[in-house]
């Protein structure tokens, strides 16, 4: 199958490429940097001219509140309708575990208008739900970080690598559209804290962690079952500390 992935040279669209083309697939990995923009929609036409699949991993390159909303709602637009005309068959994209319980963040609202765009697109698709990536954790914990400490909610998160994440979607791509979603996410549930804590530690940092209850994240306070996922969430295979010793090594 010719499939078109968007940001596709991203940390998991190059995983999702790869993985594809390992399946014997004709994977492109499209970006602004290709000459492919859904938020313009420039080269969209030419790209996905004999597609039969798009996985659409973009992200906004502002997460203010107004933009992001923008970004979404205009490139999922752009995409979708690119896609009708070229007569792809499935859509998929990835989004959020818990996004549409924390309306208090900006962007986690942007990712449930994402997500309504694709139900209003007209092509069939599917939607992956992820929780929050370990690689994200080093960038999390900067932004978090007062002087020497680093503040982030108590509450437990289900981390997942992006390798499971990729594994899941190139999955998704080569399988019937659900039309509708699923979720999945890393093999247990970490104390906020404790994941900062981890990653500190593996990179032999100062910096001392802080559990605040009203710490933001993503701009909205946190519980255990925030962002956490259900019980029939696909679960990654990747714990943790097998990230930190291999992947995540700094």
């Amino acid at each position: 199958m010719k499939i078109i992935v968007i940001g596709g040279a991203g940390l998991i669209g190059s995983k999702v490429v790869q993985n594809l083309t390992q399946q014997g697939h004709q994977a492109v990995a499209a970006s602004p940097s290709s000459g492919v923009n859904s938020y313009t929609g420039e080269g969209l036409d030419e790209v996905l001219a004999g597609a039969q699949v798009v996985v659409d991993l973009a992200n906004s390159p502002s997460f203010e509140d107004a933009a992001v909303l923008d970004f979404f709602r205009t490139a999922g637009g752009n995409l979708l309708k690119a896609e009708a005309n070229a007569g792809v068959g499935h859509h998929v994209a990835l989004t959020i575990v818990g996004a549409d319980r924390v309306p208090d963040s900006g962007y986690m609202r942007a990712k449930i208008a994402q997500e309504q765009v694709i139900k209003d697109g007209g092509v069939p698709y599917t939607i992956v739900r992820a929780t929050q990536f370990m690689e994200f954790m080093r960038a999390i914990a900067d932004s978090a970080t007062d002087g020497s400490t680093v503040r982030v909610p108590a509450a437990r998160l289900q981390p997942i690598a992006a390798s499971d994440v990729a594994a899941e979607v190139t999955r998704a791509a080569i399988s019937q559209p659900v039309n509708g979603f699923f979720e999945i996410a890393g093999p247990e549930r970490i104390a906020f804290p404790d994941l900062m804590r981890g990653v500190l530690e593996a990179d032999h940092d100062p910096r001392t962690v802080q559990a605040d209850e009203h710490a933001r994240y993503f701009g909205t306070e946190l519980t255990d079952d925030s962002i956490t996922a259900g019980p029939d969430a696909r679960l990654g295979t990747v714990t943790f500390a097998q990230w930190l010793a291999t992947d995540g090594r700094k």
